[in-house]
């Protein structure tokens, strides 16, 4: 009798089902599952790291508008205490008149930025066509909660060496988003970030619900770092450090941030976006929550 045989997710040639006994089986079984790995990845950036027990912060503006004002933010954030720094190029916007972000010439500036300040770049592509050049001056790429099923892009960040933020979608279920994370680490890249970011719900009273029990279902469930965006997840700057301060309490590796040095004129997202003042606030609270927490039992 002829072996069984199914065909390989890379191609139309069939292989032995004994040498893909982990295909099209559930996330607790693959490359992202405590199973197959017990203890906690850790991603090194620069002299940033992700996972593993340190609280690591990641802030920047929505949107790279100008280089005066991304080295104003980056220089604040940085003296707060973020290592990381956020700042999109390229923006996925549900309005086509809204602002697109500057494209080649904000990797540009984000590549000044990161001179002049030191910090690790993590910034959002879009397209397979884009990786190539996001990955010359990114750190880390994100894939933004729109693409969370874009598998042509995660096959393609799959071969990167270059570590990847994968933003929870919209309508993603726990197993989709670790579904959709095991492409990229089925791909050969084992350097992953999940960000929850809030999802959609019945209510309106914000832009999204922030769903915190995802960080415990999936500090449980996966080895790789787990961080929350509590700024598109809430969508109103003063609701964004309780939040904040929340998901340090529950368990989270760390946070994502959007600062803006003028929230009132940004071109993106100012109604979420800290002020400089605001985030150096945020950032002793959150030490204290963390030396709180340290004291646990």
């Amino acid at each position: 009798m002829r072996e069984p045989t199914i065909l390989r997710t890379d191609g139309n040639h069939p292989v032995p089902i004994t040498t893909t006994d982990h295909t099209f089986t559930p996330p607790r079984k693959g490359f992202v599952s405590r199973e197959y790995q017990r203890y906690d990845t850790v991603i090194r950036v620069g002299d940033a790291v992700i996972g593993g027990g340190p609280f690591t912060v990641i802030a920047g503006p929505c949107s790279v508008e100008s280089l005066q004002q991304l080295v104003h933010t980056a220089v604040a954030v940085k003296e707060a205490g973020a290592t990381i720094l956020r700042g999109g190029a390229f923006k996925p916007r549900t309005s086509p008149y809204s602002f697109q972000g500057l494209g080649q010439e904000g990797l540009k500036l984000l590549s000044l930025a990161k001179g002049l300040t030191g910090m690790p770049i993590v910034t959002e592509v879009m397209d397979t066509a884009q990786v190539e050049s996001v990955e010359e001056c990114a750190d880390i790429l994100q894939i933004g909660a729109r693409n969370i099923q874009n598998f042509a892009l995660l096959k393609r960040v799959g071969k990167s060496r270059t570590p990847v933020l994968l933003k929870r979608g919209l309508m993603t279920t726990i197993d989709e988003f670790l579904f959709s994370a095991e492409y990229v680490l089925a791909g050969g890249n084992s350097q992953v970030i999940l960000c929850e970011r809030g999802i959609r719900t019945f209510e309106t009273a914000t832009r999204n619900t922030l769903d915190l029990s995802a960080v415990c279902v999936l500090k449980e469930k996966t080895h790789l770092p787990v961080i929350v965006d509590p700024s598109h997840a809430v969508g109103i700057r003063r609701f964004v450090e309780p939040l904040s301060l929340a998901a340090i309490a529950v368990g989270a590796d760390g946070l994502m941030i959007e600062v803006h040095c003028s929230p009132e004129t940004a071109l993106c997202d100012g109604q979420q976006s800290l002020s400089p003042v605001d985030f150096a606030r945020l950032m002793r609270n959150l030490g204290v929550i963390s030396q709180a927490k340290a004291l646990l039992v």
